[in-house]
C-alpha cells in the first residue's frame, strides 16, 4: 500500500487554505498514493477565537470536508483528513471541536474521531497554550475499518500511550497522527515520540504535519505561530521510512502490512497486560 503524506502550512484563511491542500491531495494520488493524509486543522488555523467563531461550520455545512470528500471520490482514493476545527454537534457547547475524519474512495465519511487530549501547557513565561478553553475534547477511541484498520489519533494525544496500546490492542496496523506540533517542543520530542508509539504497538505510525509560520493576516495582534513540520512515516519497528522535512509537499512511502505481525511477533509486548503490585 503506498500512502501520501500532505504536509501545509495553513493559515487563518480557509478559502486560501482549501486550493494548496486540493492540489497536494491530488498530487499524492498522481505519485500511486492510495491512503492520502493531510494534517491536523487542515482547514483554519488562527488564534483569534472570535475568527473561528465566525468562519467555522458544523460537520455538515463545512466546505472543506464537502470540497474533500468530492476529491476523494474523484481519485478513488482513502483520505484522512487529519482534523478540522469545527464548530460542535451540540447547540449548547459554545467550544469547538478538533475532528479527524476517514474518508472513503467513494466520498463517504468511513469514521470520525474528536481529539482527547488537549494541548493544555506552559512552553515559557512568555508561550503558553489552553487548548481545552476552545475546544471540547472527545470521550472515545476510534478504530477505523479502511484499507487497512487505523488507529485514529491526533497530535498531542501522541503523549499518551495508553491511548495507543488499546488502540493496537483492538487491533490496529496503522496509527495516524496528525499534528501542528509545536516548533519547539516538535524538535525536542517529535520523532522520539511517534518513534516509541511505533515501537510499543508494533504498528506503523503515520504522522502528517503542519510546518513553517501560519499566516494570520485577518487576526491583527496575533503572535505568529511556528509549527515544526517533518511529517513522519514510522515503521512497526521503529525506523523511519519517509521524513517532510520543513517544507510543504507530498511524501510518499510504501508500506508492507505484513510487517506488523513480523514485528509484534519478535517483541510481543505490545499484547502483554502489566498488572503489578507496589508503592
Amino acid at each position: 500500500m503506498r500512502a501520501g503524506l500532505v504536509q501545509l502550512s495553513v493559515g487563518d484563511d480557509p478559502d486560501a487554505n482549501l486550493p494548496v491542500t486540493r492540489g497536494l491531495v491530488e498530487a499524492a494520488a498522481a505519485q500511486g498514493a492510495t491512503l492520502v493524509l493531510t494534517p491536523e486543522v487542515t482547514n483554519l488555523l488562527t488564534p483569534d477565537r472570535a475568527r473561528q467563531a465566525a468562519l467555522l461550520h458544523r460537520e455538515g455545512d463545512d466546505p472543506t470536508l464537502a470540497a474533500l470528500r468530492a476529491d476523494a471520490a474523484r481519485l478513488g482514493v482513502w483520505l484522512s483528513i487529519g482534523s478540522l476545527s469545527l464548530l460542535s454537534d451540540d447547540a449548547g457547547e459554545p467550544r469547538f471541536t478538533n475532528r479527524s475524519l476517514l474518508i472513503a474512495p467513494d466520498g463517504r465519511i468511513a469514521a470520525r474521531y474528536d481529539k482527547i487530549h488537549m494541548f493544555d501547557v506552559t512552553i515559557s513565561d512568555t508561550e503558553a497554550y489552553r487548548e481545552s478553553a476552545a475546544f471540547r475534547p472527545g470521550r472515545r477511541a476510534v478504530l477505523a475499518d479502511g484499507p487497512a484498520r487505523i488507529g485514529m489519533t491526533v497530535c498531542y494525544d501522541v503523549r499518551f500511550p495508553q491511548l495507543y496500546r488499546r488502540l493496537a490492542q483492538a487491533g490496529a496496523q496503522i496509527l495516524t497522527v496528525p499534528a501542528a506540533f509545536n516548533d519547539t517542543t516538535g524538535a525536542a520530542h517529535w520523532q522520539v515520540l511517534l518513534r516509541a508509539r511505533a515501537i510499543e504497538t508494533g504498528c506503523f505510525v503515520l504522522a502528517a504535519a503542519q510546518c513553517g509560520t501560519h499566516e494570520a493576516r485577518h487576526s491583527p495582534g496575533a503572535r505568529p505561530r511556528r509549527s515544526h513540520g517533518h511529517s513522519l512515516a514510522v515503521s512497526p519497528w521503529g525506523e523511519v521510512l519517509a521524513d517532510g522535512g520543513t517544507d510543504t509537499g507530498v511524501t510518499v512511502v510504501d508500506l508492507d502490512l505484513a510487517q506488523v505481525d513480523r514485528a509484534r511477533a519478535r517483541i510481543p509486548a505490545w499484547g502483554v497486560e502489566t498488572g503489578f503490585t507496589g508503592p
